[in-house]
């Protein structure tokens, strides 16, 4: 199987390994124990791996493309804030419930974004060079968003003690990939290492999924109410993603393929980087993270619709003379 073919079926991967972890969880509750410790360090492997595919040095040749740029930013940190707040007035007052969804929801996606964006015959390149700023910016703005948006007082609920592992797993893989970037740099042939670890993500994230499913098989069975109150949110989240790619496009002017990568950036969300954060919440908290899980399996069965959809009748091909 090539690369593109494992990341065009990822979602099938996903899905498999949330209904694998979950029998192993209820069939054998030491398993689901182990599991919680297990996945630590292959989140911290994941997301060493997708940082590697991230280009970090490109960040002063994304400011090139003014236009986009600016397009893709004021969309999905000034206007996408403001729609799941929106949506968040629709839940029910769930305090973990709506952390989760605000954990997910608020941070740009920055690895399969790009994938989806050239599957969808999107602008591969400006989706790339798009990546490392939206991450940097995400992790700066996030605390923000976060006290306000939410009534509950967050600082109690991260406390240092409990959020340092999570900053650790999420810092340490950015530094080292941000140094093997400069080694792969220095000499060609490295570039095949780097390469390598591009097919890492799909399988290590299957493993996360199924080791998240294992260790939370209660929570996940307590929030089987909520299981419709996400699949609604995260699909009202995918729809207006649609709609404000398509205004923010006519508006800036941006060309048919821009736009197309415009719609791939508003619709997909970074799960995985904020699962460390909700990984480390306190006990009563648990189903933040089983909402950020839930959230992202909905999202990939919503990517399929985007292939379709996006580039057929969001973002057509114009009629040439």
């Amino acid at each position: 199987m090539s690369r593109e073919g494992l990341e065009r079926y990822q979602v099938w991967w996903y899905l498999s390994a949330v209904v694998l972890g979950l029998v192993v969880g209820a069939v054998w509750p030491w398993g689901g124990h182990a599991g919680e410790a297990l996945v630590w360090p292959v989140l911290a492997m994941l997301l060493y791996a997708t940082f590697t595919q991230v280009p970090l040095t490109s960040i002063p040749a994304a400011f090139r493309d003014g236009r986009f740029l600016a397009v893709a930013l004021i969309g999905n940190f000034v206007l996408v804030p403001g729609v799941v707040w929106g949506l968040l007035q629709l839940t029910p007052a769930d305090d973990a419930l709506r952390l989760g969804l605000l954990l997910v929801l608020l941070v740009p996606c920055t690895d399969w974004f790009i994938t989806f964006a050239q599957l969808g015959r999107g602008d591969a390149t400006r989706a790339t060079a798009l990546t490392p700023i939206s991450l940097l910016l995400q992790l700066a703005l996030l605390p923000a968003y976060l006290w306000l948006m939410s009534g509950t007082d967050f600082a109690v609920v991260f406390a240092p003690g409990d959020v340092w592992p999570a900053l650790l797993v999420l810092l340490l893989p950015l530094g080292l990939a941000a140094l093997s970037e400069v080694w792969f740099a220095r000499r060609p042939e490295r570039d095949r290492i780097r390469q390598r670890l591009g097919w890492w993500p799909v399988p290590l994230l299957s493993v996360v999924i199924f080791l998240v499913a294992a260790a939370h098989v209660g929570p996940a069975r307590d929030a089987l109410d909520v299981l419709p109150v996400v699949i609604a949110v995260a699909a009202a989240f995918l729809a207006s993603s649609l709609a404000l790619a398509r205004l923010l496009a006519t508006a800036g002017r941006l060309p048919t393929v821009q736009g197309r990568t415009l719609a791939f950036s508003l619709g997909t969300r970074n799960s995985f980087i904020v699962l460390p954060f909700a990984l480390s919440l306190p006990a009563g908290w648990e189903i933040a993270a089983v909402v950020v899980v839930m959230q992202s399996l909905v999202e990939l069965f919503g990517m399929i619709f985007y292939l379709w959809f996006v580039p057929r009748h969001l973002f057509p091909q114009p009629e040439s003379g």
